[in-house]
Order: C-alpha cells, then sequence, then structure tokens
C-alpha cells in the first residue's frame, strides 16, 4: 500500500512539473513574439512621377537581317500621349530607330502635317518627302505598312488614310 501511494505522489509530482514546463514554454513563446521584429522592404531607388506616368508604344521599323518591319518599343510619358496620340506616335516613328539592329523605312525629312480624326478614322497628312525617291517606290508597301502598324495600336482608330499633298496612298 505504501509503494502504491508512493507511486501516485510520484505521478502527480511529474504531471505538476510537465504542466509547469509546458506553462513556461507557452508563456515564453508568447514573449518572443511580442519582440518579433519585422523588417521593411525599402527600395533603392523611389519611382518618381515621371516613371509612373511612363507607358510602351510599339513603333514599326525595319530590319534588314529578317527583311521584314519589327518592332522597337519605346517608353513615353503618357502625358504627352494625351494631347494628340496619333501625332505623338507618328512623330516617334518619322525619328528614326534607336535600335541598331532596324533601319528607318520612310524617306529623312519626311513630315507629318496633320492629323484629322473622324469617327474612328485617322487622317494622316505628310509632306511631299514622304513619295519622293527610290525608297517609296522600291518600299511603298512597307513604308505603308510601317504607319498603319503604328497607329492602329491606338484603340480609338480602326481605319487609316494616308495622304501626300492631298492625294491618297
Amino acid at each position: 500500500m505504501k509503494n502504491k501511494k508512493l507511486l501516485m505522489y510520484i505521478i502527480i509530482i511529474l504531471l505538476i512539473i510537465f504542466i509547469l514546463f509546458i506553462g513556461y514554454a507557452v508563456i515564453n513563446n508568447k514573449k518572443k513574439n511580442k519582440n518579433y521584429k519585422i523588417n521593411e522592404y525599402i527600395p533603392e531607388e523611389e519611382i518618381t512621377d515621371a516613371q509612373m506616368r511612363e507607358t510602351n508604344v510599339k513603333l514599326f521599323f525595319w530590319n534588314e537581317e529578317n527583311n521584314c518591319l519589327e518592332e522597337e518599343i519605346r517608353k513615353i510619358d503618357s502625358k504627352k500621349l494625351l494631347e494628340n496620340p496619333e501625332k505623338k506616335i507618328i512623330e516617334l516613328l518619322l525619328e528614326g530607330p534607336k535600335e541598331k539592329n532596324l533601319k528607318r523605312i520612310i524617306p529623312e525629312n519626311t513630315k507629318i502635317i496633320s492629323i484629322e480624326k473622324n469617327g474612328e478614322t485617322a487622317v494622316l497628312k505628310f509632306s511631299k518627302e514622304l513619295k519622293s525617291g527610290e525608297e517609296f517606290t522600291n518600299n511603298k508597301e512597307n513604308i505603308i505598312n510601317s504607319i498603319l502598324k503604328t497607329a492602329l495600336q491606338l484603340n480609338e482608330i480602326s481605319n487609316i488614310k494616308i495622304l501626300v499633298e492631298g492625294e491618297e496612298i
């Protein structure tokens, strides 16, 4: 009987020690969680307002290696596009490519005289330089496709007329 009482006391003492140990572990874990500090990610460079306004436009130039039109993507401030998107995008095309593997297909010194919108149709009026020289006669279809692909990326336009000195191309 003494052995049973002794065994019972030992079991009770072990249970109390076990419960105290678990309580200590829970309390200690809560203290650690309170002291846990979240590291905040700070970018090396802040994004400026100008970078937030940037948008991509596609300009189509000639790639001599592939013998086809290829797009060049340029970043542009969307504020500039809001004023007259059709004119701005065509002016960028007339400036020529920035990538070395692409070539200007529209004759140099070509200027956009005006752009008029009639509903979803844009009428692009170019200077006479667009049709001048061998460049135009040899590459007429590619020049027109370069202008069309570039201008038709704007959602407001679904049709385009190209005029040079009042004559439709």
